[in-house]
């Protein structure tokens, strides 16, 4: 197998990993009144270890998140999917380099329930991280920026969607079929999580209170909570078991280019500052 071959299969486990994962968390928010637990990715992790052969799917899958790391990070890095040096380049591979680094948190916490019988808490990772920047200097003023930047990002992951930009590192054989409109949906619905979790984040600065901050599952009962909120809460669900597909579809047919040591090279004087970028948190 070569090299490239070597990273295609990474990147393709990757996406797989993480659709799964997705399918899962839009299970407990469609069924939470029957099957307990939060839609959020560790809660869907810990539900799925209870069931026969548990320990063995959740392992599978931190492996295939590891994966979807290293791809993140080479996309981020490497810029394997060729985004440039522009500002907007610099814009989206900072966001790729937070998801890499989102995802090894969660890649942790599977591997580590799955091999040592505990990885960790399942409290939120936003609330954590809420807490963290409130602590520092001007703290709350920093909350409302990452919060902003949720924000943006649910925005161009939705316009990604509705756009179809995601089909230029796609070969999906035909661009008018279903595939295509589950896609759109599922980032859409993605994009607007992302949002309402900036929303909370946000207003968690505004009153320097780090409990305010929203994870994926308060994102989703927020949204309940609005006029017509069971019907956006369901559509919303929906559209994250989209997002899952979306990312299984990801998994078959995405354009994987794996990076070179010329262009990690040419990168390396991004890194430093795609990691002070690294706030704006589009894993998309």
């Amino acid at each position: 197998m070569t090299k490239g071959n070597r990273f295609d299969v990474l990147a393709k486990g990757g996406y797989a990993a993480r659709g799964v994962v997705f399918l899962l968390v839009a299970g407990l928010a469609l069924f939470s009144g029957v099957a307990g637990g939060r839609p959020e990715t560790k809660s869907a992790l810990s539900a799925l270890l209870g069931q026969p052969l548990g320990r063995v799917w959740v392992g599978l899958i931190g492996l295939g998140l590891l994966g979807f790391v290293a791809w993140r990070l080479a996309q981020s890095l490497a810029d394997s999917d060729g985004h440039g040096r522009d500002g907007k380049a610099l814009a989206i591979r900072s966001a790729l380099f937070g998801s890499a680094i989102t995802y090894l948190g969660l890649a942790a916490y599977a591997l580590g329930n799955a091999f040592f019988l505990g990885g960790g808490s399942e409290a939120s990772g936003e609330k954590d991280l809420a807490g963290w920047i409130m602590s520092q200097p001007f703290g709350s003023y920093f909350a409302i920026a990452v919060g902003a930047g949720f924000i943006i990002g649910g925005v161009v992951t939705a316009v990604k969607g509705i756009t179809r930009k995601f089909e230029r590192h796609l070969q999906i054989p035909d661009h008018k079929g279903i595939v295509t409109l589950v896609c759109i949906y599922g980032l859409v619905a993605r994009g607007v999580v992302f949002a309402a979790t900036g929303v909370l984040f946000a207003y968690a600065g505004f009153r320097v209170d780090p409990g305010q901050a929203g994870s994926m599952g308060d994102a989703l009962e927020w949204l309940r909570q609005l006029p017509l909120g069971s019907f956006l809460y369901v559509a919303v669900a929906v559209g994250l078991a989209a997002f899952g597909l979306y990312n299984l579809v990801e998994a078959r047919y995405r354009i994987v280019r794996s990076p070179s040591l010329a262009d990690a090279k040419r990168s390396i004087p991004m890194a430093g500052s795609l990691h002070q970028c690294s706030g704006a948190k589009v894993p998309s």
